[in-house]
């Protein structure tokens, strides 16, 4: 097996779900609830986000969800915010989430690029909050392309954005490897032409991403040593 390209999703991938997103989101929905301890509840109910854990369930549209969808779980608590406006809210707050890396990811991804591989991210996030928080980390130079579910090429688990980014750095599908951490990311994965790599820094166990799975690691860091073997 010869790989000439990997793309990254982002969250639960390159950074940590859980140590990433269940502080901010209890923060972001206490903003919103605004005092109401029965809205707070109906919108953590809503996203399957569990209050007393501070914690979400493994089932939740936040996971592997966009920003739209997301605002669309929630609208119907918050009746006086527009789609739009919940939807710039999430993007604003999230992108000043404080971000877990899943390994340090400054060295790790240039060890990528000098062993020649292209490297991109697709995430199902907003491309601008993909930028803030890729910048934040000091790493967003260091790909290739980062495509979000906004960027016109369509979200996961459509291949369409998987596609458009071989498009772009002239590798083949069969040459590329995605790499995620929910079953969305693999699908499209699959759906592209694309080798998959699962990993276990999400919600997801492993026995939920191997049949989709070439191989299921515990995080990005695995990558090098099993593309050695492979």
């Amino acid at each position: 097996m010869t790989l000439s390209a990997l793309l990254f999703d982002k969250d639960g991938t390159l950074f940590d779900f859980a140590r990433t997103w269940n502080g901010w989101s209890m923060a972001m929905l206490t903003e919103l609830a605004a005092g109401d301890q029965a809205r707070l509840a109906a919108m953590a109910d809503a996203v399957r986000y569990d209050l007393s854990a501070a914690a979400f369930r493994a089932d939740s549209v936040v996971i592997a969800g966009t920003n739209e969808e997301v605002a669309e779980a929630l609208l119907p608590h918050l009746p006086h915010m527009t789609l739009s406006d919940l939807e710039q809210f999430l993007i604003r707050t999230a992108g000043e989430a404080e971000l877990a890396q899943a390994v340090p990811l400054a060295p790790y991804l240039s060890a990528l690029r000098d062993m020649g591989l292209k490297i991109g991210v697709m995430t199902n996030d907003g491309a601008h909050s993909a930028q803030r928080h890729l910048t934040r980390s000091g790493v967003y130079d260091l790909f290739d392309m980062v495509i979000g579910a906004d960027s016109g090429f369509g979200a996961k688990p459509d291949p369409d954005p998987l596609l458009a980014f071989c498009s772009n750095v002239g590798v083949a599908p069969e040459a590329t490897a995605m790499v995620g951490d929910s079953r969305h990311d693999l699908i499209a994965g699959r759906a592209a032409g694309m080798r998959t790599i699962g990993v276990l820094t999400g919600m997801a166990r492993a026995e939920d991403l191997a049949d989709l799975a070439d191989v299921v690691l515990p995080d990005i860091g695995h990558i090098p040593a099993w593309l050695a073997r492979a």
